[in-house]
């Protein structure tokens, strides 16, 4: 019987209860939301999956009943042991598979998250093991993210803009919400703001963040400023 397994091997749930595509792209989304250090609520999550708040209603009393979230009175949602689990494996896949796309297959960086959306829930483990053989001594998918369980240790960064005027600003990784729209993560290539590139934040006009790379002044929408995470230097 096909159940899903906690680290001591004991089944948690039976083979009715595992998480439908649907369900995993939703434990992604709320892994990639509590890596915020920001509370976790169903508008956020409607937000990031474009849909109407009662699916996300749906969606998530289907999880706590499956036993992989838990929400508090305030009905914040949080993973439970074995939705982390889950999450991280899921996420692991997901960004392994990216750097197989990009860097094997050679699909276009700003393509690669859809792509890897379509592909994680029927990777096969022996496709799985032929990909990590492949890219496995990655230890960040394209875009910076870190992959679970390659040993990078935790990093403090903050959002492009948060920076301070006058900041030299480097980036290391572009937010996982940029991918739900490749034309963000297309503008992004476009300009160069890639993990790596270094900025020198300029003072803001009133609605937008203003940077330099290189010898070019550009100008950001907040919404994508916020997409971009780094380090001043």
């Amino acid at each position: 019987m096909n159940a899903l397994m906690t680290r001591s091997g004991r089944p948690t749930t039976s083979d009715d209860e595992h998480p439908t595509p649907v369900e995993r792209s939703y434990l992604e989304v709320i892994s990639y939301l509590a890596s915020r250090n920001e509370p976790v609520i169903a508008a956020h999550l409607a937000r990031w999956m474009r849909v109407r708040p009662p699916t996300v209603t749906n969606v998530v009393q289907r999880l706590e009943r499956k036993h992989l979230i838990r929400r508090d009175a305030s009905g914040a949602i949080e993973l439970t042991e074995t939705g982390t689990e889950l999450a991280n494996q899921i996420v692991r896949r997901h960004r392994l598979l990216e750097c197989f796309l990009y860097s094997i297959v050679g699909i276009p960086w700003h393509q690669v998250h859809q792509e890897a959306i379509r592909l994680e829930p029927s990777l096969s483990p022996a496709f799985e093991a032929r990909i990590e053989a492949l890219v496995g001594q990655s230890t960040t998918c394209p875009h910076g993210n870190p992959i679970p369980g390659q040993g990078l240790p935790p990093v403090q960064d903050m959002r492009l803009s948060a920076a301070p005027s006058g900041s030299r600003f480097v980036i290391r990784r572009i937010d996982e919400e940029a991918g739900e729209d490749a034309c963000t993560l297309q503008l992004l290539s476009t300009r160069g703001l890639l993990p790596g590139t270094e900025l020198l934040r300029l003072t803001d006009s009133q609605d937008s963040v203003a940077v330099r790379r290189a010898d070019r002044r550009m100008t950001l929408s907040h919404r994508v400023a916020n997409l971009i995470w780094g380090e001043c230097i």
